[in-house]
Formats: structure tokens, C-alpha cells, sequence
């Protein structure tokens, strides 16, 4: 398994990577708070932020692992 680019990963890999990235990026977006101001805002304990959110970033890791160990078909050795 020769990879001509010189990277460590082939291309498909790093666009998953990249796609990963993205996702996780949405889940820490879904859980950013509120106002800042001082007062208390119930808000904070929305579905969104609390269960949601992470689940979205806690899917991004996963799919972050498996675009590093999968390896497409072409590329394996048989």
C-alpha cells in the first residue's frame, strides 16, 4: 500500500476527518449558553443544550475514529 500524496492518511480519509470535525463543531454549537449577564436564565437546561448537543459532539468523535481506521477498499492489501 504506496500512498502517493505523502500523507499519512489517503484523501477519502482526511474528507471524513473533515466531516467529523464539522459535526463535532455543530455539537458544541448546540450547547453554547445563554446571556451573560448576571441573571439566572432557564435556558441553560433546554433539551438542546443538555442532551442533544452532546450527543451530536459524542457522534462527531466517533465518526472521527472511524474515519482514521477505516481504510477503503482500493487501498487495503490482500
Amino acid at each position: 500500500m504506496e500512498n502517493k500524496t505523502g500523507l499519512a492518511l489517503p484523501t477519502k480519509n482526511l474528507k471524513l476527518l473533515a466531516i467529523g470535525l464539522v459535526i463535532i463543531v455543530i455539537g458544541f454549537i448546540c450547547m453554547i449558553g445563554g446571556n451573560n449577564d448576571g441573571t439566572f436564565d432557564p435556558e441553560i437546561f433546554s433539551t438542546m443544550r443538555i442532551t442533544i448537543g452532546p450527543m451530536i459532539a459524542l457522534f462527531g468523535f466517533f465518526f472521527e475514529i472511524f474515519a482514521i481506521v477505516w481504510m477503503p477498499k482500493n487501498e487495503r492489501e490482500d
